[in-house]
């Protein structure tokens, strides 16, 4: 590739993965709000359904969301009966995160989400196979480029 060519925005990878991200979260939208979540909270409550009773820092690291931008969506899906919040009595800084029998039921209509997905987005289950691990690869070279786990 020519040097005009590296600056051009159909040739940054981090653009097509930011405007992929985001057809991909419209095309979720309507889906989700068939039960009454946000896309956000999808991704909190599918870390939920795998391992209840997390830290609020534990979500964080999973989701790579900070604690300012993750509090303030706990607090809503708490206030909706998703979740319970709870400060560890011996470590106040703690706060756990636990599903409510709402939260957990919520999981019943969100089985279908995937299945959906793959007729919306006219991609196979292996094309989305080979994505998700490309994708998965690319995530931790950055991450060990950037000195983490």
């Amino acid at each position: 590739m020519n040097k005009e060519n590296q600056l051009l925005l159909e040739n940054q990878l981090c653009f097509s993965i930011y405007a992929c991200s985001r057809e991909i979260t419209k095309l979720y939208r309507p889906m989700l709000d068939e039960i009454g979540i946000t896309y956000p909270q999808y991704l909190t409550l599918l870390v939920l359904w795998e391992k209840d009773h997390q830290t609020v820092k534990e979500l964080g690291e999973t989701l790579f969301l900070d604690s300012g931008t993750l509090t303030p969506m706990l607090k809503r899906m708490e206030s909706f009966g998703l979740i319970i919040r709870k400060r560890d009595v011996n470590d106040e800084r703690k706060v756990f995160i636990q599903l409510t029998d709402e939260g957990k039921d919520l999981k019943e209509k969100a089985y279908c989400i995937p299945e959906k997905f793959f007729k919306e987005s006219n991609t196979s289950q292996e094309e989305f196979l080979t994505l998700l691990n490309q994708t998965k690869t690319l995530l931790n070279k950055i991450q060990s480029a950037n000195g983490q786990k």
